[in-house]
């Protein structure tokens, strides 16, 4: 396969700030995990906004998966399917242990021998497709970096979402976290157009729902009535993460604190939430001792 020209280069730099926030999140989010906390001790901590004390804050595979993204868009400047099926699935193979999940445990090993069989594999995941938050969590500096066009990042994220998650949910979370990036990176975030850009289903319903919850509602309510990832799903993930997203648009580590207040899969709400925000803010705001912990993305 040969390299082409990329289409867009003026979005690299944005994508970049989005990618130090999705990593960034996605690190800060996994502390909260039982792993590492019992659940009093990570509510207490949260809500004094103690930082984690653990020399080293290893990212998942929200990263690893938006890195191979990442490179994908670097070498083509566009999404190449077949490439990307081959660099996720090489992605997997480096390093199993990130915490994939169980459709992902099935379908990338088959790809590393296959990269075009996911046309036909994908759809077969739980009779459908994945309908999970995967595609969404890993897209946002894929948005970042066509922000110039959202149509066209809409249609990108779409592509890159159907090699994994062919259910019409999951590329719907992946097509609202792009747009939501895009627009960031364009300090023109709000729900309502992340809403109009959004296809019909159940991701756009919960995201209509969270136009409606205010800003002074607290993290952990809003969770409870949009979801926080604790099914997995991108609808039950991608509205609150977008909603703490919109709530501190341009404050990355206040976004990061209130998404760790909905627990549920918070490594994955927290790097959505970092991935769009970042679009905007990049990491330079955040405490220094945050960045000297995340685990380094080179």
């Amino acid at each position: 396969m040969t390299n082409r020209p990329p289409l867009l280069t003026a979005g690299s730099e944005a994508a970049r700030r989005s990618l130090e926030g999705l990593s960034l999140g996605d690190a800060f989010g996994e502390r909260w995990f039982p792993l590492f906390r019992e659940p009093r001790q990570a509510f207490n901590e949260i809500k004094a906004r103690r930082t984690p004390e653990e020399p080293v804050w290893h990212w998942t595979d929200d990263t690893a998966l938006a890195r191979a993204l990442m490179r994908v868009l670097d070498e083509h400047g566009r999404v190449e399917q077949d490439r990307l099926a081959l660099c996720f699935a090489l992605t997997f193979d480096a390093d199993p242990g990130r915490g994939y999940g169980h459709g992902m445990h099935m379908l990338l090993p088959a790809l590393l021998a296959s990269p075009t069989d996911w046309r036909t594999l994908a759809p077969d995941l739980f009779e459908g497709g994945s309908l999970g938050n995967g595609a969404a969590m890993r897209v946002a500096p894929l948005g970042a970096y066509f922000h110039e066009d959202v149509g066209l990042a809409a249609e990108q994220a779409s592509l890159q979402a159907a090699v994994t998650h062919a259910h019409p949910e999951g590329i719907a979370g992946a097509v609202a976290v792009a747009v939501a990036a895009a627009l960031s990176a364009r300090g023109e975030f709000t729900l309502a157009e992340v809403v109009a850009r959004t296809p019909e289903g159940l991701v756009r319903d919960g995201l209509r729902r969270a136009m409606d919850v205010p800003f002074t509602t607290e993290p952990w309510k809003a969770a409870d009535l949009l979801g926080n990832g604790q099914r997995i799903r991108a609808d039950d993930t991608v509205p609150f993460a977008l909603w703490t997203a919109a709530r501190h648009s341009t404050d990355l580590e206040a976004a990061l604190w209130a998404t760790a207040e909905g627990f549920g899969d918070v490594d994955t709400t927290c790097a959505i939430t970092g991935g769009v925000v970042g679009a905007a803010t990049g990491v330079d705001g955040v405490p220094a001792q945050w960045l000297r912990r995340r685990e380094p993305l080179s």
